[in-house]
């Protein structure tokens, strides 16, 4: 069926009254209550900005860390959704509990990793907006490396100075460069310091562990993440056995591959019931290739050629290529070189943003790229065909709402990653 999203007509022609929705965050540390206020937030501007209503209160039903339920009336129709969030943040702050020393050794492993492996050059090809991001901490923390040598450098040789101008020599005059070089290094220290408190408006620290977290491993999911993947399809696999109409999988930049990996346990298993609800997987801005394209995601290979082909799933994958922080419109099944000739998606679609914002809308968020990378969950002042709301919690399934739908023209389809193997 090529890229036109496949569904059975019964599920297609389904309504939706209830709908179980669990969200999968990107590498991210924060705690999960940012996901609930971002969505009140949102949801309510895009209802006053689309002519709907929808309100939040506290999660009623499915037990789980955290979540909420929404009420809404959209396109003459009353629905419940109650969304979850499948936390995952405490295994990335765990990966981020570093010092400024054992970051560079990061660094040093991560660039390793990715240039040795050709990664690095093989993604240069799809995007290049997230290989600017990846490169953006290595940069400035070298950068940074640099600036602390030459206060030393500095310190020191000012230092050297003195002590001549003094007519210091011997013991004395050592001890003053000694002293110099200290002073400078204890400038340097404070500069990382100041840097590294501040992450949360520079992102450097943030980004090389999020990298890092990947190329640890060379691709391969830790032990830690895997548990927890079990977790989150247990959870998924319980909602699939309640009487409610959708099940729908969201999720957003390194989330998308772990929902990737979810799904394609649980179907493996026989644990998608036919004839239960219908089963909805929406991925934005997916970073896939930043591991798929590693030597050892054999996993992650594995799970996507597989899901690509199944019917049990609707899988919708929307990007822009506004959003520097993703792989916008790189179909991850095909770039990743897994895709065979029983491929039924994902169906690739853009969000648009220079045409779904208003211009002045855009030109206010065109150069804050974290800000953007958020944008699929936020509201749109001229809404196309893509809407976070209407699909979490409006009356139609995923797979009726884009069904028809066509595929991006400008999507990149063409096999780019060196390892494709799909077993150790």
């Amino acid at each position: 069926m090529g890229h036109e999203q496949a569904a059975e007509p019964e599920r297609q022609a389904r309504r939706v009254r209830r709908r179980r929705v669990f969200y999968i965050p990107g590498y991210d540390p924060i705690h999960p209550r940012r996901y609930r206020e971002l969505y009140r937030k949102e949801a309510a501007a895009q209802a006053a900005i689309s002519s709907y209503e929808i309100a939040l209160r506290p999660k009623q039903t499915g037990g789980g860390p955290y979540g909420w339920h929404v009420n809404s009336r959209i396109e003459g129709a009353e629905i419940e959704a109650d969304v979850e969030v499948l936390v995952w943040s405490d295994i990335v702050r765990d990966s981020m509990s570093n010092g400024i020393l054992a970051t560079y050794l990061q660094l040093a492993q991560t660039a390793w990793v990715y240039i040795a492996t050709g990664t690095l050059g093989r993604l240069m090809r799809l995007r290049k907006g997230p290989v600017i991001a990846a490169l953006y901490p290595v940069g400035v923390l070298l950068l940074q490396l640099v600036l602390a040598a030459l206060l030393i450098w500095t310190a020191g040789g000012t230092a050297g100075l003195a002590a001549d101008a003094l007519g210091l020599s011997g013991r004395p005059g050592v001890a003053l460069r000694l002293l110099g070089a200290g002073l400078g290094a204890g400038l340097a220290l404070v500069l990382m310091l100041w840097i590294k408190a501040r992450d949360g408006k520079f992102f450097v620290y943030y980004l090389m562990h999020d990298y890092a977290y990947s190329a640890r491993h060379r691709g391969a999911n830790p032990p830690e993440l895997e548990a927890r993947l079990s977790e989150f399809g247990d959870r998924v696999a319980a909602a699939l056995s309640e009487g409610i109409d959708e099940v729908l999988v969201v999720g957003h930049s390194s989330g998308a591959h772990l929902g990737v990996s979810v799904l394609a346990d649980l179907i493996r298993a026989g644990r998608v019931p036919k004839g239960g609800p219908a089963l909805g997987f929406l991925t934005l801005g997916q970073v896939v290739p930043m591991v798929s394209f590693l030597p050892q995601a054999h996993r992650l290979r594995a799970d996507l050629r597989f899901l690509a082909t199944r019917d049990e799933v609707t899988w919708v994958d929307v990007s822009a290529p506004g959003d520097g922080c993703a792989f916008a419109l790189c179909d991850p099944v095909a770039v990743s070189g897994v895709a065979t000739e029983g491929k039924r998606g994902p169906l690739v679609v853009s969000a648009a943003f220079t045409r779904t914002l208003s211009p002045e809308r855009w030109a206010a968020l065109r150069w804050r790229f974290f800000r953007l990378h958020f944008q699929y969950l936020c509201a749109f002042d001229r809404p196309g065909d893509y809407d976070y709301f209407r699909i979490t919690a409006g009356p139609v399934t995923l797979a009726e709402r884009y069904r028809g739908r066509v595929a991006s023209k400008s999507r990149i389809e063409r096999p780019v990653s060196k390892y494709t193997s799909v077993t150790p």
